[in-house]
């Protein structure tokens, strides 16, 4: 599947994950595990995750923990694909 028809089906998804204070180690083994039951999952970063850190960078982290794709981030917000 691609970019654009992963990106078209992410855009009706509700967000599962939300990264706050806690940072990313917080919501790794939770978005493993959604990603092992659904292949796309949407992620909000919070303005206590941020903390001056672009949501680009952190979601490239976690992506990277969780060896998924990262289709797209917009705003504070990312889609995963595994």
């Amino acid at each position: 599947m691609d970019d654009t028809e992963l990106k078209r089906r992410a855009h009706d998804l509700d967000v599962t994950v939300w990264v706050g204070k806690g940072g990313v180690d917080a919501v790794v083994d939770e978005l493993d595990d959604q990603l092992d039951s659904t292949d796309l999952v949407k992620v909000k970063f919070l303005r206590a995750a941020r903390a001056g850190t672009e949501t680009e960078e952190l979601a490239a982290d976690l992506a990277e923990r969780v060896d998924a794709d990262l289709v797209d981030t917009r705003g504070h917000t990312a889609v995963m694909h595994r």
